[in-house]
C-alpha cells in the first residue's frame, strides 16, 4: 500500500506572482557580502530544525552540500552549542537565530543582552543588520513551509501539488 503525499497549497509564486520579486529582493539584500553565505546557510538550517520542518531542513541541508559545506558541520548544526566545528562568529550567529526562534524562560527576554553583545563582538552594524534580516528572511518562509507543506526533497517544480 503506497501513500501519496501532497502539499496543502499550490505553488505560492503562481498564486501570487509578485512573491517572486519580493523573495528575489530579499535574497539580494541578504547577499550583500557582509556575512558569509555559509553563515547565513547555517542559520537557515538551524531555523528549519527549530521549527521542526522537514522541507526547510532538507532544502537548506541540500543547498549547503551543493555549496561544498563539510558534512560534519552540517550534521553539527543541531547541536551547535557544544560542537567544535564552528567559528566564534558562526556560533554567535547561531545563538542569535536560536534566541529569536526559541521561547525564553519565563520572565526573560528572548534575545538577551549577552547574545546581542556576542554577535556585536563579531559583526559590525551592517553585518548585524544583515544577520537580523537573514533571520527575517527564513521567518518569512516558515509559515509557507508549516502551513503549505511543500514536499521535501522535490524539484522546485514538484514541491507544490
Amino acid at each position: 500500500m503506497s501513500e501519496t503525499h501532497r502539499s496543502r497549497l499550490s505553488n505560492p509564486v503562481k498564486t501570487l506572482p509578485d512573491l517572486g520579486a519580493v523573495t528575489g529582493a530579499m535574497y539580494k539584500l541578504i547577499g550583500n557580502g557582509t556575512v558569509p553565505q555559509s553563515t547565513i546557510s547555517l542559520m537557515h538550517l538551524r531555523a528549519g530544525q527549530i521549527v521542526a520542518n522537514s522541507y526547510l531542513t532538507k532544502m537548506h541541508t541540500d543547498a549547503m552540500r551543493g555549496a561544498g559545506e563539510a558534512e560534519d558541520r552540517i550534521t553539527a548544526v543541531s547541536s551547535w552549542a557544544d560542537a567544535l566545528v564552528f567559528s566564534p562568529a558562526e556560533r554567535a550567529a547561531l545563538a542569535l537565530v536560536e534566541a529569536v526562534l526559541t521561547a525564553p524562560p519565563a520572565g526573560r527576554e528572548r534575545v538577551s543582552d549577552e547574545v546581542f553583545a556576542e554577535a556585536a563582538e563579531h559583526y559590525d552594524e551592517k553585518a548585524l543588520t544583515t544577520l537580523i534580516l537573514a533571520i527575517s528572511q527564513v521567518n518569512f518562509f516558515i509559515p509557507l513551509a508549516l502551513i503549505g507543506k511543500p514536499l521535501p526533497g522535490q524539484a522546485a517544480s514538484k514541491q507544490w501539488t
